[in-house]
C-alpha cells in the first residue's frame, strides 16, 4: 500500500523557486561530470520503505501550504562528513503541483496517508497553473479547488 512523506521546504518561497533550485543543482552536477540526481538528505530514515517506494511521493510544504510533490525513487543510507548516518531521499526531478492544503510547521518529515494527501492539480483545476500560489491557496480555502 502506497505511503507518502511530507516535509517543510525551508528557505523556499514558491514552487518556481524550488524548480529553479533543483535545475541549478542538476546543472552543477552535470558540470562536475556526475550523473544528475535530485535528492534531499534527512537525518532520520523512514522505516516504511517498501510502502514509500510503492508509488509514494514527497509532498513539500511551502510557506504554510502543501503546493507540490515529487515522486520518491529511492531511499539510500548515507554518512555525512561528520560520521553521522542519514537518509538520502532520491526524487524524480518533476514537480507536480497539488491543490493547496494548509499545514502548521513541524520538524523533520512525517508520513502522509494517501487519503490525507492533497489532489494533484488536474482537469477540474484547468488553468490553475497560471495563478499565483497565494491566490490558489485562498481559492482552496473557500472550497473552489
Amino acid at each position: 500500500m502506497t505511503l507518502h512523506l511530507i516535509k517543510l521546504c525551508v528557505g523556499v518561497d514558491s514552487v518556481e523557486e524550488l524548480a529553479a533550485w533543483i535545475e541549478e543543482d542538476l546543472a552543477r552536477q552535470r558540470g562536475a561530470g556526475l550523473v544528475p540526481e535530485d535528492s534531499h538528505t534527512t537525518r532520520m530514515t523512514p522505516k516504511r520503505t517498501e510502502a514509500l517506494l510503492d508509488g509514494g511521493s514527497l509532498y513539500w510544504v511551502i510557506r504554510g501550504q502543501v503546493l507540490v510533490r515529487q515522486r520518491l525513487l529511492a531511499l539510500e543510507a548515507v554518512t555525512g562528513a561528520d560520521g553521522i548516518g542519514r537518509c538520502k531521499l532520491v526524487l524524480e526531478p518533476v514537480l507536480v503541483r497539488t491543490v493547496p492544503q494548509p499545514r502548521q510547521p513541524f520538524q523533520g518529515w512525517r508520513y502522509l496517508e494517501p487519503k490525507d494527501a492533497p489532489a494533484d492539480l488536474g482537469a477540474r483545476t484547468a488553468g490553475a497553473d497560471d495563478l499565483p500560489d497565494a491566490l490558489r491557496a485562498e481559492l482552496a480555502a473557500i472550497g473552489l479547488f
